[in-house]
């Protein structure tokens, strides 16, 4: 398989100071990658471009956006209390975006099979309206709507394997029969949403599968679940393109997550989602970094998933 890794050292800008979701995120992961030579050399490497405030607004109101860009625009350090951000992140932020949209572009393109965007700010808790929970935009939200746009791309399904419920994806897909969204995730936790009878509405019944896991649930439960819900997805909803929102805080030891996954879980979860994509979405699979907050274990963790991804 040929993987694009989409990446700019220009995410290292976003500067949030003490904060658990900050720049060395980005460089044990980087680090860990070129310490494999060969997976290295392998990976073909894109730079990303901003996304437009049109890319934007097919997911979040303008008022979002100016929100943002007058807040880092006034130097203030937080948007929430959880969410802090300089005077760069507005910048960064809308190009994080934009490297969800070049990973898009080189798989429909034919440049690559699947490919890696390692970004922060993260995205997934961004709502239409809001931003929080450490994110500005929705990385992935606004790939999908991208990939809808400009490659008619029929049935996109969101994988969320993050610790946290992806409450941002969710709403903005909520009512929406074209992008199915599927979370595996700690509950009750942060931010609260992701109960298992929150299956969409209107045309959207039945496009969101969330799957609820207590604290300390172990790696076989936890597996087993995916993969059912994974089951039950591709017969109802054959996707043509599968984008990951890669959270690795649900890996055991995480100091913002209390699930217990073991960096092969990572690996066997994307050959799983790679099966699928191979049947029913022409191999097409883009992985966006959300989560990971163990300095210790993330740049490993990240390999293996990459290292599942080109194999």
């Amino acid at each position: 398989m040929t993987t694009a890794l989409v990446y700019d050292p220009a995410f290292l800008n976003h500067d949030t100071r003490h904060h658990p979701e900050n720049p060395d995120r980005l460089r044990v992961i980087l680090s860990a990658l070129k310490q494999d030579e060969a997976l290295w050399a392998k990976l073909k490497h894109f730079s990303p471009r901003p996304v437009s405030d049109e890319d934007i607004m097919r997911c979040h109101s303008h008022r979002l956006i100016d929100q943002v860009r007058d807040l880092c625009e006034r130097g203030i350090p937080f948007v929430d209390l959880d969410t802090a951000i300089c005077p760069k992140s507005f910048d960064v932020a809308r190009l994080a975006a934009g490297a969800a949209v070049v990973a898009i572009d080189q798989v429909f393109n034919g440049e690559a099979d699947n490919a890696i965007a390692l970004v922060r700010p993260p995205g997934h808790h961004a709502t239409s309206s809001r931003a929080m929970g450490f994110c500005l935009f929705n990385n992935v939200a606004i790939a999908a709507r991208y990939a809808q746009v400009h490659y008619g791309a029929d049935r996109v399904l969101i994988i969320d394997w993050d610790v946290h419920h992806g409450n941002g994806t969710q709403e903005i897909f909520y009512r929406d029969p074209s992008v199915y969204y599927f979370s595996t995730h700690q509950y009750p936790y942060y931010p609260g949403t992701g109960a298992a009878n929150e299956r969409g509405l209107d045309k959207g019944e039945g496009t969101t599968l969330n799957i609820p896991l207590a604290e300390g649930t172990s790696r076989s439960v936890h597996g087993e679940a995916f993969i059912d819900g994974l089951r039950s997805i591709e017969k109802a909803f054959p996707p043509d393109l599968i984008i990951i929102s890669a959270g690795f805080d649900s890996r055991r030891g995480d100091p913002l997550g209390g699930l217990l996954l073991e960096d092969e879980d990572f690996a066997e979860m994307t050959k799983r989602v790679m099966d699928i994509a191979a049947r029913d979405g022409s191999g097409r699979v883009i992985s966006v970094l959300e989560g990971g907050y163990n300095l210790d274990t993330l740049g490993e963790t990240v390999r293996t998933h990459v290292e599942a991804l080109s194999s």
